[in-house]
């Protein structure tokens, strides 16, 4: 085990929530973007017209700065905020992906020399060659998501792996394809959205209609079957995640409501681009970009909160790290029975001797409890004081021996003396909401 990152008061999971979500922005532009790009110059080759260019220029400038810039920067948080809210997870699939991550650099680096070649060549090589750095481009960021999404799906649904072990049977797992499907067709949403804020900049009223028609129906094919591939990765959802989702967790509803309402808001902007390009600006764009944040928000919290009790589904809890599932093709063996005889802190290495009962409670409390509870009154999500108002220890222990019952709770992993400790640690945030 390692030392935990406690925020008190807004907890970690907000912080990661909150990167990634804005992550998906400049990640999935960087992804969608040059199909939209290559078709655009290539009709521009084709046709002989240079003032389609206006366009790709600023969109290119664009793509460079907000997705290798902003989304550079909140790549390197989430992988920050990851591995030191959840070390034992990070670990897990880095030893099971490391040539998954290597293959995936080896396509981002591939990206990150083609963007540059391509906007500082542009009318410094001939159409030919340019197009092809912009299409090199283009591939490399779809397969660096091809690769992503097999461990982003693995967490939830391991599939096969959880017998074998094997790399691609952990890869290639239930709800791969339909991930993979949902987030190729929602890159196009998130190229039309900027595309039409560049749109919006343009001062020639001709190519402001043409491209603005040709980005909206991008954005409105996209948005449309993102969305159908998206039912059908909740249709693949595991049976301990439709019961969550079936009133389980009420929130979880909300969330996906919140998501088709983001849609359906794009979906009428993209067809105000249709229909009324010319009027298009940067701002509507802009306020259609917040709603799309919030819509990613809204559908990336969902899949986080589908995987509870697990971090890595049926093989590791979420807030403990503690492994749940043997798994003897990798010789890993499940440590809930020997943490519950010999105590969780007996793999704390790094505390030092001496604590009281109560600093011992505050310990445990904070690796069991705050990966989806925040320990203040005032916390931002599923407060614990409040959540546990009025009980008393005894009261809190009996909360404790049931935790595993919860579809949604990883059981309490300790011997007695520390439920004792916890359960008093517990009882003394619960006074402090009264």
């Amino acid at each position: 085990m390692y030392p935990v990152w406690l925020l008190p008061t807004i907890g970690t999971f907000s912080v990661i929530a909150v990167i990634a979500s804005f992550h998906i922005l400049p990640s999935h532009l960087a992804t969608g973007s040059f199909w939209f790009n290559v078709y655009i110059e290539r009709k521009a080759y084709r046709e002989n017209r240079p003032e389609l260019l206006e366009f790709l220029k600023k969109y290119v400038l664009l793509i460079l700065i907000f997705s290798f810039v902003f989304g550079s920067l909140s790549g390197v948080g989430i992988w920050f905020a990851a591995t030191v809210s959840s070390p034992r997870a990070i670990s897990s699939l880095i030893h099971n992906y490391v040539w998954g991550w290597a293959t995936e650099w080896v396509f981002f680096i591939i990206e990150i020399v083609a963007i540059y070649v391509y906007y500082y060549t542009m009318d410094k090589v001939d159409p030919y060659h340019h197009l092809r750095i912009g299409w090199i481009y283009a591939w490399g960021a779809w397969i660096s998501m091809v690769i992503i999404t097999g461990i982003l799906a693995f967490m939830l649904t391991p599939g096969k792996w959880l017998e074998t072990g094997g790399f691609f049977d952990g890869f290639f797992n239930p709800t791969y394809w339909p991930q993979l499907f949902s987030r190729t067709f929602f890159m196009f949403t998130v190229a039309a959205v900027y595309a039409l804020i560049v749109v919006g900049t343009l001062k020639n009223q001709e190519i402001k209609e043409e491209i603005g028609k040709k980005a909206s129906i991008w954005g409105i094919l996209g948005t449309v079957l993102g969305a159908l591939f998206s039912w059908w990765y909740i249709s693949k959802l595991p049976k301990h995640s439709k019961v969550l989702l079936r009133g389980e967790l009420p929130y979880l509803k909300t969330l996906l409501w919140i998501a088709g309402v983001c849609g359906a808001i794009l979906f009428v902007f993209f067809l105000f681009g249709l229909l009324s390009p010319r009027k298009m600006n940067p701002w509507i764009g802009i306020i259609a970009a917040v709603v799309l944040f919030i819509g990613i928000g809204a559908g990336e919290s969902f899949r986080e909160s589908v995987r509870r009790p697990y971090i890595i589904g049926n093989f590791m809890y979420s807030s403990n790290q503690v492994i749940a599932k043997n798994l003897p093709a990798k010789g890993v063996k499940e440590e809930v029975t020997e943490l519950s005889e010999k105590g969780y802190l007996s793999k704390l290495y790094y505390l030092p001797k001496g604590l009281s009962k109560e600093e011992i409670g505050k310990v445990l409390v904070a690796h069991e409890c705050s990966g989806c509870h925040t320990l203040s009154k005032d916390g931002v999500v599923a407060p614990l004081p409040r959540l546990l108002g009025g009980m008393d220890k005894e009261e809190i222990m009996d909360l404790l021996d049931s935790l595993g019952d919860y579809p949604y709770m990883p059981p309490f992993v300790g011997n007695e003396f520390e439920k004792e400790a916890a359960a008093e640690y517990l009882e003394k945030l619960a006074k402090t909401a009264e």
